[in-house]
């Protein structure tokens, strides 16, 4: 089994990444049943978190660090910004909370930078730092880490949860956070990282390192990018998988409610308070709740990540899928999103997404 030493994690692609990309959709492919076009609501900068509240409006991040509120009633959404965070390289995740309290997470950096840092926003208010996910990080280094750098920080997802604490999910700590009003922070779960086969199609060498043959077996990095509350109240985490980033194998898992210090482990997936609710997935970059017990997933590119990186996909499609109870995973209006970067469902039913990440992008509807 061979390692890499730090072939760039995708977590510090996401954060450098400047590809030109000009649209949330491109021409439709064959449509799954049940499912629509993408209709732009509204247009934004790289837009990527996204999160309906229960009156069914919409909070966006976008590239600048804006968060903002959009009412998509009637013929002319209207869009509010409620505030802003520090701009990192990509927009910050958000989750809607009760009382009209929003939150934002923003991307990685060090310590006391305003870098990895939870915010709470509300409106007429500046945004107050409520916890320095990047400073937990150096007190509670990850166990797994397989690139050198276990204290690492790269906080990636965010939930909100009815109590007025909230879930991050951090990509380069591989881990779920807890972090309570006051600023506390508790780790839920670990991910523990998977032995995957290199796929086919890379080259040689990236960035000065060698790529080993087709099917050389490498431990990767879970990379935690996603966090969601599921219908049934559980909580769902998505991976988007280091590298070799080898496609079909990144996991989403269920942790029971209120749990500290699981382990969600690919070799024992369902065993413990953090067991495997779906495998088969490709770079995994939000999660969102689905109708009838699913799970929303999407994925930033469907021939993953690392193959976008070194500009063997064009255009970089990637997806939203369906992952429902038992494993079962439909794709819907495929081939139409251009790296998405998140999606959430609306009380109507209706499914928001937003994309490309990089560069102009938008809020569209889906159904």
């Amino acid at each position: 089994m061979v390692q890499l030493s730090r072939a760039r994690t995708a977590a510090a692609v996401l954060a450098t990444g400047v590809m030109a990309v000009s649209a949330v959709f491109t021409a439709p492919a064959a449509v799954a049943k049940g499912s629509s076009t993408p209709k732009p609501v509204a247009s934004f900068d790289g837009p990527r978190g996204v999160d309906v509240d229960r009156d069914g409006r919409i909070v966006v991040g976008a590239a600048d660090g804006t968060v903002s509120l959009v009412t998509d009633r009637g013929r002319h959404p209207k869009v509010r910004e409620i505030g802003s965070v520090p701009a990192t390289g990509l927009a910050p995740a958000v989750a809607a909370g009760r009382h009209d309290k929003f939150y934002a997470l923003t991307g990685g950096g060090e310590p006391g930078t305003g870098a990895a840092t939870l915010y709470l926003l509300r409106k007429g208010r500046d945004a107050k730092p409520i916890a320095d996910i990047a400073a937990y990080q150096q007190r509670d280094p990850d166990p797994f880490n397989q690139e050198g750098e276990p204290t690492e920080s790269n906080p990636f997802g965010v939930a909100a949860l009815k109590d007025g604490s909230v879930l991050v999910a951090d990509a380069a700590g591989n881990d779920l956070l807890r972090v309570y009003p006051n600023g506390h922070i508790v780790t839920v779960a670990r991910l523990k990282p998977r032995t995957v086969e290199v796929p086919a199609g890379l080259p040689p060498e990236f960035d000065g390192n060698p790529i080993p043959p087709v099917g050389t077996e490498i431990t990767a990095e879970a990379v935690a990018t996603s966090v969601t509350v599921g219908p049934d109240g559980y909580w769902y985490v998505g991976e988007l998988r280091g590298f070799p980033a080898t496609p079909g194998t990144s996991e989403i898992w269920r942790i029971k409610p209120g749990t500290r210090n699981a382990v969600c482990n690919p070799e024992r997936p369902h065993k413990g308070d953090c067991r495997r609710f779906a495998d088969g997935l490709t770079s995994i970059v939000d999660l969102a709740p689905g109708s009838h017990g699913s799970i929303l997933a999407v994925e930033l590119v469907q021939q993953s990540w690392f193959q976008w990186e070194l500009e063997l996909v064009d255009p970089p499609i990637g997806g939203l899928f369906r992952v429902r109870p038992g494993g079962s995973i439909r794709e819907l209006v495929p081939g139409t999103l251009i790296l998405p970067g998140g999606a959430d469902t609306a009380p109507n039913g209706k499914i928001y997404v937003t994309g490309p990440v990089f560069g102009p992008g938008s809020l569209s509807r889906i159904g």
